[in-house]
This record gives structure tokens, sequence and C-alpha cells, in this order.
């Protein structure tokens, strides 16, 4: 079976749309959506866009789509989200009906899938122990043998810091798919496609038309998303000096 994993979307749909198009030529046996699918600015057509694909697709829950249910059901979102962000996901929980709600609730965390060429493939949003894990291409090998201990299987998927990466330790494969709609580094919407390799793929479309239907959605903070996450995204040395910060503050708190 040939896999095109697409995480991160982040409500960006036309850069979905564009993704799926690229798909389509390339023909996979499934999709698998990894988690981040409506915290953004069309979160309704986004998640309906996918639904329409029928059993050609599977889906894992991201973090930022436990904080939409969250919002959905008036309970307190994270206290560590800047005020914007949770300004943001209780917009987009408002744009949901309750049956988007409850199938965002019932997403399961991971997936285990059989990739021609590649064997078994757990695919996780942040890492297999956490859907809000931080994992970049310079994370210490220390930290990553904590995170992959007890894996089984030889390659693991992941996303959440909306960057592209394929390493590898102590004989597993860890590969970051980036993010379709709020990517960092150079635009474009990226995604990757499993069997019978690992290929990391990048989507060109339409940006300036996108940041147009991005600014027109009502979304409160679509400005920003249309000029930082679509026109000209942070780059991956201003991200990763961020994620790892953060990392590291979360690391210390884990030990102490």
């Amino acid at each position: 079976m040939k896999i095109a994993a697409i995480y991160d979307i982040h409500g960006n749909l036309p850069a979905l749309e564009s993704v799926l198009k690229e798909i389509d030529q390339a023909q996979p046996d499934l999709i698998l959506v990894g988690g981040d699918i409506v915290s953004g600015p069309m979160p309704r057509a986004t998640l309906e866009c996918l639904l329409a694909l029928g059993d050609k697709v599977r889906f894992i829950r991201g973090n930022a789509d436990r904080e939409v249910v969250a919002a959905f059901d008036g309970l307190p979102l994270d206290p560590k989200l800047p005020e914007e962000v949770r300004e943001g996901t209780i917009w987009t929980a408002k744009q949901l009906e309750r049956s988007h709600r409850d199938f965002l609730a019932e997403l399961p965390e991971q997936m285990i899938l059989g990739v021609d060429g590649l064997l078994d493939v757990l695919f996780c949003h942040g890492s297999p122990r956490s859907d809000e894990e931080i994992i970049t291409s310079v994370t210490p090998e220390a930290r990553l043998r904590e995170i992959l201990a007890g894996v089984k299987q030889n390659i693991v998927v992941c996303g959440h810091t909306h960057m592209q990466f394929d390493l590898s330790i102590d004989g597993v494969q860890l590969v970051n798919a980036g993010s379709v709609g709020m990517p960092y580094g150079e635009a474009g919407a990226y995604w990757l496609l499993l069997g019978p390799e690992v290929m990391l793929r990048r989507t060109f479309y339409d940006l300036e038309q996108a940041a147009e239907r991005i600014r027109s959605s009502g979304y409160p903070l679509a400005q920003d998303f249309a000029d930082n996450n679509v026109l000209k995204p942070p780059t991956e040395a201003e991200a990763i000096e961020v994620f790892e910060r953060m990392a590291a503050q979360r690391s210390y708190l884990y030990e102490h």
C-alpha cells in the first residue's frame, strides 16, 4: 500500500486543495491526515473537503484539534496558549457543527499502517508519547532515544513542528511530514509520500490568491496568517530556535 501523509493543515483550504490535486496524480491507496486539521481560517470547509474523500482517508488527532473540541465544549483551554491563539481556537470551534466536534473528539492519537516496502509505519502527531511533544531536526539524540523508547516500528511519522526532516536513530527512521497549511521555511504546502520509499514533497500554489481567500474568511488572525504563514513564513532557523527553547523548558519541568 502507498500512503500520502498530510499534516498540520490548520484550516488552510487553498493549500489543501492544491496538495490533493498532486496526491491525485500520485495515486496513493490511502491518505493519512496527521492532525491539526481545522484550527485556522477555513475550518469547516477544510474538514468537509477531507470527509468528502470517504474511505480513502484515515485521520489521527492533533493537539490543536483537541483544543478546538475543548473550546466547543466550553472547557478551559491550555493556559500556555497565547491570548490570540485562544481567540482563534474559540472562533474555530464556533464555525463547526456538533457532528464535526464529535468526529474530532473520537479521532485516535496514533495509527499503525502497512506501507509497501516499509512494513508497518507508526503515525503520530507530536511524538509517540504526546501530541504536543516538540521534535526538530536538531533535537539531541539523547532526547530522541527517550521519545522513541518502546517503539516497535522501524518508521515513525510525525508533524506538529511544521518542518520536514528525515532522521535515523538506533535503527528507527523518524520523519516529519511538514505542514500543508502553516509551514516554516520556504513558502508552499509540504507533505509526505510513502511506499516503496519515503519521499518528502512540496506543493507550490498561488500564494497571493490563497492570502486573499484567507483574509476574507472572518478568522480573527486572518491577516497574520496570510502574511506570516502563507506569503512569508518564518525561516526554519527562526522556528527551530523557538521550538528548541520551548522543548528545553518542558524537559526541565518533566525532570523537576
